[in-house]
């Protein structure tokens, strides 16, 4: 079985502009599921979820896919 096997599509995206730090975005076709992201200027990592119910082994395989993709340490 695939590591990743539950997400369709992801992106990994910075945001400088509304937000400072980089993340990854997870889809389902063109619809964003979820979003775990590392905010450079708060110091915190988090996931927002954009759909009220999602796998739990999706979001556990979106935050290993984060831990793999983004570097851990904060910039700045």
């Amino acid at each position: 079985m695939d590591k990743y096997s539950k997400i369709e599509k992801y992106v990994v995206a910075s945001d400088v502009c509304s937000r400072d730090g980089i993340g990854i975005e997870v889809y389902s076709g063109n619809n964003m599921l979820l979003e775990v992201f590392r905010d450079d200027t708060k110091k915190t990592r988090e996931v927002t979820l954009y759909k009220k119910e999602l796998d739990l082994e999706l979001v556990e395989q979106a935050v290993a896919l984060f831990k793999k993709e983004i570097p851990w340490e904060f910039q700045k």
